[in-house]
């Protein structure tokens, strides 16, 4: 009799320590999970931040070119101005040296408002 008593006290014992085991397993998944949620938030953020960092870098390629175009334009009116006759070489001498001016003008105006 003394030895079916002990193995039913070692089957409670042994069913509470499964009990806890399964406890213990049941709280790391939810721990898990709580983690692996997380980890898909910031995944997810990642991409859409990566998303938007990419829409910009297009529309500054696509600045960048028209600047381009801007540019090489204003150069090719400028070089042919200069080889023009010799009355738009002075027109040219008397804006650029008023553009100079204005940028001045606007610099000093600024400097001061600033103070």
């Amino acid at each position: 009799m003394f030895s079916s008593d002990s193995d039913w006290g070692q089957k409670a014992c042994h069913g509470s320590v499964d009990d806890m085991l399964d406890a213990e397993n049941k709280r790391l998944a939810e721990n898990l999970a709580t983690k692996v949620s997380r980890l898909k938030s910031l995944a997810y953020d990642i991409d859409r931040e990566a998303d938007d960092q990419n829409e910009y870098l297009d529309s500054m390629d696509s600045n960048f070119l028209s600047a381009t175009g801007l540019l090489s334009g204003s150069v090719k009116r400028f070089s042919t101005m200069v080889r023009s006759g010799r009355d738009n070489r002075r027109i040219l001498c008397y804006v650029s040296v008023g553009l100079v001016l204005v940028f001045f003008l606007l610099y000093y105006m600024v400097s001061r408002i600033q103070r």
